[in-house]
């Protein structure tokens, strides 16, 4: 008894709002609501009350370190082993040019945006990924610029990549501005789509502002078809909102639109939010955008506020909503980063990258599988090196097995370094969401 020692991983924090406390540990996948005395007597490290000392050791909050630290190795080797065997979401990005003139648009000083798609390079790219990816469970994710253009030499060529995809026996997802739907709703009937992705910032005076086409004409209208038009073929829609201090509170309107339309009623209709920020030529000094916690506090007071939103998004607030809905916690989480792991990136200039948040951006090429296939085996060594195991940061912190390391791109943006970490405010995150689903339990009001 006399080893036993408070756990390294152990997330005890004040719930916001309350005086009760949550303790959360992932390595033992145990979390329990304390009272104010119990949470002073663990923080104080006082342990006289031999009740609350039993539960501690019960629920592996209070553990000998020898067997927590075999106890994490094994869950380690589960994750990389399971990793081994996930599947691989593969996005290739058609082009980089865009029919929107998005105000908040990062990929606007990317180069090479004269080139045009082609079917030898079409071609080459299933190769590679047939190839390379031989007997590995995987998918294809479209993606932009906008990979939905339409313009009838392009079109020929999506047409073929689309023919591709099916004779490999692959199924695809589509990422786009949603605006262009009904042009190509008949390629989609005999494709394996998983989802179209599509972004609306909000009803539509504030969505028309901030994502127009080039010439200024507002495009909510053609959006809001184009999702009616997906849902009437069963084609699942995942509708993503791009937030930042300009639109948030929009959200409360755009969340009753969605309830009119009856989306919010679908099964094959989810939601997603997506933060504006410094990502790549995006100005920093941007007034409008939120860093990560801001933006969920915010937006937790307009839920309190306004619970109709939950009708539209429930958003994750770190583990809080996985662990309402499942009644338990997730696995612990090693590794947020799935660059070159789980998630490759490929484009029209025939260059290979490690995710989404570094494709087309100059400098971050880790090869090419056109017009011949070379790859930068130290950088991609790096990449893949990458997890809390690794970041020297990571090491001493018991919030790890929450945030997975963060995102390496913003990470490396930051300090220069793939190994460094992209904190995650998960603490501050938890007291926010342990208090919308456990203590207001807002959710009632759906």
């Amino acid at each position: 008894m006399t080893r036993h020692k408070l756990s390294r991983h152990n997330i005890l924090s004040k719930i916001d709002g309350s005086e009760d406390y949550f303790i959360i540990n992932l390595l033992s996948r145990n979390a329990d609501i304390l009272n104010g005395p119990e949470a002073r007597m663990i923080l104080s490290e006082n342990f006289s009350d031999v009740t609350l000392k039993q539960k501690l050791i019960d629920n592996n909050y209070f553990v000998d370190p020898e067997q927590e630290s075999k106890t994490y190795k094994e869950h380690y080797l589960d994750f990389l082993d399971n990793r081994d065997s996930d599947e691989i979401q593969i996005f290739f990005a058609s082009t980089y040019t865009c029919n929107f003139d998005c105000s908040y648009c990062y990929q606007s000083e990317y180069t090479n945006q004269t080139k045009e798609l082609t079917r030898e390079l079409i071609d080459a790219f299933f190769n590679y990924i047939n190839t390379t990816f031989a007997g590995k469970q995987k998918y294809i994710t479209l993606f932009g610029g906008e990979p939905l253009v339409d313009n009838s030499n392009y079109k020929k060529h999506l047409q073929y990549f689309f023919q591709k995809v099916k004779e490999s026996q692959l199924s695809i997802a589509i990422v786009t501005n949603g605006y262009n739907i009904s042009k190509y709703i008949s390629e989609f009937k005999d494709l394996g789509i998983r989802e179209i992705q599509i972004t609306l910032d909000g009803p539509p005076a504030i969505h028309n502002k901030r994502r127009p086409l080039k010439n200024g004409q507002g495009t909510f209208k053609e959006i809001s078809n184009g999702v009616d038009l997906l849902l009437e073929n069963e084609i699942p829609v995942n509708l993503r909102v791009v937030v930042d201090k300009e639109n948030l509170t929009s959200l409360v309107d755009l969340a009753d639109y969605a309830t009119e339309k009856g989306w919010n009623d679908s099964p094959i209709f989810k939601t997603q939010l997506g933060r504006n920020y410094e990502l790549h030529t995006c100005k920093k000094s941007n007034p409008a955008l939120y860093d990560r916690i801001n933006l969920y506090q915010d937006l937790h007071k307009l839920i309190i506020t306004h619970p109709n939103i939950l009708k539209f998004h429930r958003p994750a607030y770190s583990i809080s909503k996985f662990l309402f809905d499942n009644g338990a916690l997730p696995d612990p989480l090693f590794d947020s980063c799935p660059g070159t792991k789980t998630e490759w990136a490929f484009d029209y200039t025939g260059r290979i990258y490690s995710c989404t948040a570094t494709v087309g951006k100059e400098g971050e090429s880790l090869g090419t599988f056109y017009p011949e296939i070379s790859l930068n085996n130290q950088q991609i060594a790096e990449w893949q090196e990458r997890d809390v195991t690794s970041i020297p940061e990571c090491a001493n912190c018991n919030l790890q097995l929450a945030c997975g390391g963060g995102c390496a791109s913003v990470a490396k943006n930051k300090t220069g370094k793939i190994l460094s970490p992209d904190c995650r405010p998960v603490k501050e995150l938890l007291e926010l969401g342990i208090d919308l689903y456990f203590k207001k339990d807002l959710t009632k009001e759906k």
